[in-house]
Order: structure tokens, then C-alpha cells, then sequence
């Protein structure tokens, strides 16, 4: 009798999303969970399909961003001129810095969406825009492009001291509405009135994520990280929304945690954590506190997924603008990136030689930047990777 009920209540959940018109692949997949009582068969998560496929040289639109972010772009350059990789970029100056040389959204969205896949640096958001406009590029950029899914893989490094070891867990953020809503307005002089948005639709869809990643990655438990006892109706529905996707998977256990304590799990115990997803703005903070754990900004990977493209961008927010010029800055994350871009693109060889000189550079311990103890420069680390990579 209950199944019975919970599948008359999904059922009716999926013909007012299919009215809307919002249900997209991720509700086609569920109807099929529906109708067969399985979750296995499930088609992967966006996140695992391949957009792309060898055949001869591709195309990935190339944004660098601000800061550092130019000097980690040339890294991966010379690293896939060196290596032989079949990968041409379209690269694009993309800037609230620099607004006179900045390329527009649009033309960036259609870079985008026409070569489905790319690699990106840190765009700065200063606190006050020159347009006077709420909207960031970043937020726009992601709205155009529906880019509702940001991964960061928390992942100790081998030969990379940090306070904890062995840690392995996933950080899954909808990044597209929660307060980074851009709707905010001074009812009365002194009292600003800032609205924080979730909705179903797209809570069910970033649980959907979350869980069809933890399939794919043979992962055990998800947790949905909230602040429901505060927001009530709000983080509310996120974890309704959470439990009403985690039913289909009866594999996986789902876990709730408020955000404070989620802070203070992470710092004291983070072997607990699996994979984790939250809404936007606690999935920020989340992504930086988690980097700091195994070696900080600079060698964190990381991703967004709309249904049709991928875009690879450093796991932490930070543009590292002290840092411009000075040849310190920390190319590992950006790597990462680009190894990751080209698993994604079917380019798996390429990719995991990187990641293995990578890896294999700093296990090794002879060249390291600052961050990670050393005094490399950015240029000696390059050069260590590049050659690892060559004699491999």
C-alpha cells in the first residue's frame, strides 16, 4: 500500500513538471525508474556523458579569467603543445575588471554551447560592478547556459602532507538560484531586503545529480547539507526534494546535516563524508573550507554541468590577484582541470599522462611551488610536469 501511494505521488510530481515543462533528461530517467522499480539501469548522470568524441582534433572555448588565471591558461597550452594533445582552443577575454576588453556574455555562451566543452579560470566579482547591475557574469553566464551543477573531488594528494590524510569525498552545488538570486532592494532607507530562491524543480534535479553521480561512482551515502531548521520553508523543501529523489535508491543512504555543523564535521572528522549536496551559496563556502583540507586552492579541480555542456574550472574561488606576475602562482589545480576536460572529451591517454606527472611530480618532492612547501616557481613546476610527462 505505501509503494503504491509513493509512486502515484511521483507519478503526479512528474505530469506537473512535464506541464511545466522543466523536467528535461533527468525526468525522463525517473519515469523509467518508475515504471521498472529500478535505479541501476538508470541512464548516467549528465556529468558522465562524453560531449564529444575523438575524431581528429577538437575544439574547447579557452576563458582564463582574472588574477592568475591567464598565467595558469598558458601552463595548460604549453602542456598540450608539448604532449601532442589534439585540442584547439577559442579563447575568449571574459572580465568584470576589465570591461572595455571583456568579450560580451553572449558571444561567451555561444562558445560555449557551440564547442559543448571548455576550460575556465577564476572571473573576479567585484563587490560593486561598474553597470551598476546585480548580476555578475558568472551568474549570467550560468544562467544562459543552465549550468545547475558545480563537482569539486576532495582529494588527499599522495606526498602532500595536509592536518588530515586519505580523504576522498565530492562537494555536488546547484548553482543556479538559492541567494545568489540577484533580487535584492531597500524597502526603506537602512533596511535592504535580499530574497534567497529554491524551488522543486530544481532541488529534485541537483538530488537527481547527486545521486546518479554516487551510482556511477560506486559511492555509498549522500548527504544533504541545509539549514532547515532556521529556513524552514526554504532548506525545507530542499530536503524534502532530497528524500523524495533518495526513495528511488534504495542502495544509498541519505544523510541530513545543518551547514554550522557540516563546517565543524569537516575540520574534525571529513573521512565521514561521501558525497555531499547542498544549495548554492552553503556549497560556496563548503568548496572553499574542503580545498584548505587537502593543500588549498591552487590544486583542487573542479566543474559545471548543464545537460549539454561541461566546463572545467578551479574547485576553490579564489582569483589569487597578489599573485599576478610574480610567477608563483600554483598550476596543479589547473591541470587537473584540463586532465579532467580531456577524460570528458574521450581523450582518457592524454588526460591521465598529465594527471600521472602530475601526481607523480609531487610525490616526488623535489619541485614545489610555495603553497606546497617549495620554492619552485610556477615556470620550474611546469617544466617538471612537461618533461615527467614526456619520459613516461
Amino acid at each position: 500500500m505505501n509503494s503504491n501511494m509513493g509512486l502515484i505521488k511521483m507519478t503526479h510530481l512528474l505530469r506537473t513538471l512535464n506541464h511545466s515543462g522543466s523536467i528535461g533528461r533527468w525526468g525522463a530517467a525517473l519515469q523509467h525508474q518508475l515504471h521498472t522499480g529500478s535505479s541501476s539501469s538508470t541512464p548516467a548522470a549528465a556529468a558522465a556523458e562524453p560531449v564529444a568524441h575523438p575524431r581528429g582534433r577538437q575544439t574547447a572555448t579557452m576563458v582564463p579569467g582574472d588574477g592568475v588565471g591567464p598565467e595558469l591558461m598558458f601552463c595548460v597550452r604549453e602542456t598540450f603543445k608539448q604532449l601532442g594533445v589534439p585540442v584547439d582552443f577559442e579563447e575568449l577575454l571574459f572580465s568584470e575588471v576589465m570591461p572595455g576588453r571583456s568579450a560580451s556574455v553572449k558571444e561567451v555562451v555561444e562558445s560555449f554551447r557551440r564547442n559543448r566543452v571548455g576550460i575556465k579560470g577564476i572571473v573576479t566579482t567585484p563587490t560593486h560592478g561598474e553597470s551598476g547591475e546585480l548580476e555578475g557574469l558568472n551568474m549570467k553566464m550560468r544562467w544562459q547556459l543552465d549550468l545547475f551543477a558545480n563537482v569539486v573531488r576532495i582529494k588527499s594528494i599522495p606526498g602532500l602532507k595536509s592536518r588530515h590524510a586519505n580523504l576522498d569525498f565530492v562537494v555536488i552545488r546547484e548553482q543556479t538560484e538559492g541567494e545568489y538570486s540577484a533580487l535584492e532592494h531597500e524597502s526603506v532607507p537602512g533596511v535592504v531586503e535580499s530574497m534567497k530562491i529554491i524551488t522543486k524543480d530544481k532541488s529534485l534535479r541537483i538530488a537527481k545529480f547527486a545521486f546518479d553521480y554516487a551510482v556511477r561512482e560506486k559511492r555509498k551515502k549522500v548527504t544533504a547539507v541545509h539549514k532547515a531548521n532556521i529556513m524552514k520553508l526554504a532548506d525545507g523543501l530542499f530536503i524534502d526534494s532530497c528524500k523524495e529523489v533518495a526513495r528511488l535508491y534504495p542502495h544509498i543512504a541519505l544523510d541530513t546535516m545543518i551547514i554550522d555543523n557540516t563546517c565543524m564535521q569537516l575540520v574534525s572528522k571529513p573521512q565521514q563524508f561521501d558525497v555531499m549536496v547542498m544549495p548554492n551559496l552553503y556549497g560556496n563556502i563548503i568548496d572553499n573550507l574542503a580545498s584548505g583540507l587537502v593543500g588549498g586552492a591552487g590544486v583542487v579541480p573542479g566543474e559545471s554541468y548543464s545537460y549539454n555542456v561541461a566546463i572545467f574550472e578551479p574547485g576553490a574561488r579564489h582569483p589569487y590577484a597578489t599573485g599576478v606576475g610574480r610567477n608563483v602562482a600554483n598550476p596543479t589545480g589547473m591541470l587537473l582541470c584540463a586532465a579532467n576536460m580531456l577524460k570528458h572529451m574521450d581523450l582518457h591517454t592524454h588526460g591521465q599522462l598529465i594527471e600521472d606527472a602530475l601526481f607523480k611530480v609531487i610525490k616526488t618532492g623535489k619541485v614545489r611551488t610555495r603553497d606546497m612547501g617549495g620554492y619552485a616557481t610556477t615556470s620550474d613546476f611546469l617544466r617538471a610536469v612537461v618533461n615527467t610527462a614526456a619520459s613516461m
